[in-house]
């Protein structure tokens, strides 16, 4: 597959989903294609199923679209973005497993494909990339450009991270050339903060400890101290990335609560450590510096074992 065009043909019903609690890439993923689809066939039925999208995004074009799981719909084709496995796709497995096709586009170490069509480079910087580049891009706009680019910068730690190639730039140049408010899109997302988002910020970094000799370091947020301070899953992404910047860490760690005996695990390395290989090892996957898993361990547990390994892989 070249283009994205090549499969959708004759495919009227049209699905796209990503993975559970979606992040910025798989959001600006999932709406530049519906975006793009919804555009250039404007008569077909394309639909976008994702979980509820916090606040801070539905600025975007087409987030209005954005369904829920639920209603029984049979596809013709079914796409997933920004996913590893299949079973990260949650209640949106049913529409998969019945669509007459299934295509996945997405850039994350993985143990096998699941889709008929793959669309697979884990060397890009992130999904929204990947969909830049299967798109007839005679037909973009700032519509499509502004989840594009919202994608990208999320999955590239804003052109930090050492994903981010002179091909991005690139990419990234020309979503800019539309006429789209870059910088907004990076405030409206990512450098703006409610005061609970820097309550919680200030709380986790408060609990933060260091291991390893000093080259790990990890903290981790209850269920409970979610409630009290009112913030949800979305507004921790950012303290990871706090982390990873405590002078002579390898490796950053952050835990916080989904269920009663499962905890989100996010790690990110500086260089060092491979924490798509480490998150492997525990069921999870990701990138050479940005990972993550599940664990039903305890926090404090599971930040030992955490750890230990990478004071073995450091020797």
């Amino acid at each position: 597959m070249r283009k994205i065009d090549e499969v959708i043909r004759d495919h009227r019903v049209i699905g796209i989903t990503a993975h559970i609690r979606p992040d910025g890439d798989a959001i600006g993923s999932c709406l530049g294609l519906w975006n793009y689809l919804t555009k250039k066939y404007p008569d077909r039925d394309i639909r976008v199923y994702l979980d509820p999208l916090p606040d801070k995004f539905l600025f975007l074009p087409g987030a209005s679209q954005v369904r829920q799981v639920g209603e029984e719909r049979k596809f013709d084709l079914f796409i997933t973005l920004d996913c590893g496995a299949i079973d990260r796709i949650g209640p949106a497995a049913r529409y998969f497993y019945a669509a007459k096709e299934t295509v996945c586009v997405d850039h994350h170490v993985r143990m096998g494909d699941f889709a008929r069509i793959n669309y697979i480079f884990p060397d890009a910087s992130s999904t929204s990339e990947l969909i830049f580049d299967l798109i007839d891009q005679e037909m973009l706009d700032d519509k499509i450009a502004q989840c594009l680019y919202m994608g990208i910068a999320h999955d590239t730690g804003f052109f930090q991270y050492s994903c981010t190639s002179e091909k991005t730039m690139r990419i990234a140049g020309r979503l800019m050339s539309t006429g789209i408010d870059y910088s907004g899109i990076i405030d409206a997302t990512f450098s703006a903060r409610s005061f609970a988002q820097n309550r919680i910020l200030g709380h986790a970094l408060d609990k933060a400890r260091l291991y390893a000799n000093g080259s790990f370091v990890a903290s981790y947020i209850t269920k409970e101290e979610m409630d009290a301070y009112g913030v949800a899953a979305s507004d921790l992404d950012q303290i990871v990335s706090q982390l990873r910047i405590t002078k002579g860490v390898e490796v950053a760690c952050f835990l916080y609560q989904v269920g009663e005996d499962d905890f989100k695990v996010s790690f990110r390395s500086n260089g060092r450590i491979d924490v798509a290989a480490l998150a492997m090892e525990y069921g999870g996957g990701g990138h050479v510096r940005a990972a993550g898993c599940n664990t039903a361990l305890e926090p404090k547990e599971a930040i030992r074992l955490f750890a230990d390994r990478v004071e073995d892989l450091l020797l």
